[in-house]
């Protein structure tokens, strides 16, 4: 009989390559939010996979990317906190996309790390057979000593040989969580976020990033309501993105929060009544006292 094996592995990748999508796709639930809007990801998740063979302890962290505020600047730090103590880096790149300047200085900045590493080529779906092979072809000039797996998170094409892959890289080890835990982090965290994910899907550019979400109540035993009563509040940085979120006679607010509500029931598994807030906290991704507050300490 085969031992079990375990242990921590990072993916990583540029804005918006599709790591949440991948870790959501693996672990046949969404923990993770997901958007066309890059930096989606704030926070380093964990998402736990475990089967009879092995518990894989996934980080997904935000996109590699110049910071330009201290929200960013927390961003970054989030992606490089803890990396050299991972057993294996997967990074994700795109297939329908050359590989260029910000793929060749994370494929070094991976390879500095002095960990093991493999190179998941993404969004398979998108492309012809010969521009995966051409990207493969590119990847190999860049990283010659470097394998690589072709899949699609989407679709889940190539994620379980890509599972596999991981499986056989890991040192044998514990078992760390329970079989049906699949991630560190609490019911009221991921609501915040998908909060979040439906105010990035739903809004204008100039919005999404802009936007903090906290939850101010949660009350799982209302017995007039008859379900979990949750109350959270979105920050804005100005008046304008204020009007965007609420719209014309609440409607952009009521769509959020119906959106929002379904997740959030679907990720407990009763009825919720959700209460949606509005406010502005001017410049707040540059004031360190706001960050903390939010939950993004640097």
């Amino acid at each position: 009989m085969s031992s079990f094996c375990s242990g921590p592995v990072a993916i990583l990748g540029r804005p918006n390559v599709g790591k949440s999508t991948l870790l959501n796709r693996i672990l046949k639930a969404k923990i993770a939010i997901t958007s066309e809007v890059p930096q989606t990801t704030r926070r380093r998740l964990l998402g736990i996979y475990t089967d009879d063979t092995c518990q894989i302890l996934f980080f997904d962290t935000p996109g590699m990317h110049k910071p330009r505020d201290l929200l960013n600047q927390y961003m970054v730090s989030q992606i490089r906190e803890g990396l050299e103590s991972m057993d294996l880096a997967v990074v994700l790149v795109e297939a329908h996309e050359p590989i260029g300047k910000g793929d060749a200085f994370l494929f070094e900045f991976v390879r500095n790390l002095r960990i093991p590493w493999i190179i998941a080529l993404n969004k398979i779906d998108l492309v012809e057979p010969e521009i995966v092979l051409a990207r493969r072809e590119e990847i190999a000039r860049h990283s010659p000593e470097v394998s690589i797996y072709d899949l699609s998170a989407a679709t889940g094409d190539g994620c379980e040989a890509l599972v596999q892959a991981i499986r056989e890289r890991l040192p044998e080890g514990p078992q760390y969580y329970p079989d049906d835990q699949l991630s560190d982090q609490n019911e009221r965290f991921i609501a915040s976020e998908i909060i979040r994910e439906q105010v990035f899907r739903l809004t204008r550019e100039e919005v999404p990033h802009s936007v903090a979400v906290t939850i101010e109540e949660w009350n799982d035993r209302d017995p007039e309501a008859g379900k979990t009563v949750i109350k959270s509040n979105i920050y804005v940085e100005t008046e304008s993105q204020k009007g965007i979120l609420i719209g014309k006679n609440g409607s952009m607010l009521k769509e959020i929060g119906s959106l929002a509500r379904g997740e959030i029931e679907n990720l407990i598994g009763r009825p919720v009544y959700l209460e949606l807030w509005v406010k502005v906290r001017k410049k707040w991704r540059k004031n360190r006292a706001a960050l903390k507050e939010f939950g993004y300490e640097i």
